[in-house]
């Protein structure tokens, strides 16, 4: 893998709030960016408003599978909803690269967010199915897109937690969030814990909803 400044970053729903504000950051940071859409009109638009606000050249937009095919690692970034069948649909596409998948499968009810039954286990094992060709990786699950979106939060005060059964993927992963100021990129396991750190973004809509807050996650002693 070249160096991370070299490093092509692909994201797949990258004009919803997740994909678009990670993709901001990262291109702050001179990483370079793929906005996948299923409409290469409508990601080119959203990869023209990241660059007037990060001020930056190395953001471009392209239809989902383009950018699976131009980028070197892939976040999925997309509605629970859809993502089975846009993971299957990227296979070939997706073979041999890093994906990292930080969807959350969560319902909502009166009484508020809660954690979904997934068959595979996970999300993120889900994509380890879907793509048995692919160095799958789970993070970026509890990072507030308000958060990011925002650049006058100079730093985001986050620790963000990679799982994996590939080691070179989970570092480069880590990288990743450590290329974001204020971001920590901490290894949190094997891909198959990755169903309570899915979860666990039901117990942070809780905090945020309680104290009107956008909290995130800080591992200690580490």
């Amino acid at each position: 893998m070249a160096e991370l400044g070299q490093v092509k970053v692909g994201v797949l729903g990258g004009t919803g709030p997740q994909g678009r504000g990670l993709a901001l950051r990262w291109a702050k940071a001179g990483i370079s960016v793929i906005l996948g859409s299923r409409s290469a009109d409508r990601a080119e638009e959203a990869a023209g408003e990241l660059r007037a606000l990060a001020g930056v050249e190395h953001v471009s937009g392209l239809d989902n599978k383009a950018t699976a095919t131009e980028a070197d690692v892939v976040l999925v970034a997309v509605p629970w909803e859809g993502h089975a069948d846009l993971l299957q649909s990227l296979k070939q596409e997706l073979a041999n690269k890093i994906v990292i998948d930080c969807v959350n499968p969560l319902g909502f009810d009166k009484q508020g967010p809660f954690a979904l039954s997934v068959a595979e286990g996970s999300a993120a094992q889900q994509a380890e199915q879907a793509l048995p060709d692919s160095r799958v990786t789970a993070a970026f699950h509890h990072v507030s897109a308000v958060v990011l979106a925002d650049l006058s939060i100079a730093e985001v005060d986050i620790d963000v937690l990679v799982l994996g059964d590939d080691r070179e993927a989970t570092d480069i992963v880590r990288a990743l969030a450590d290329a974001i100021p204020g971001m920590r990129g901490i290894y949190g396991g094997r891909l198959r814990n990755a169903h309570q750190v899915e979860a666990l973004t039901a117990n942070l809509i809780a905090v945020n909803r309680r104290y009107k807050a956008h909290a995130g996650l800080r591992i200690t002693d580490v």
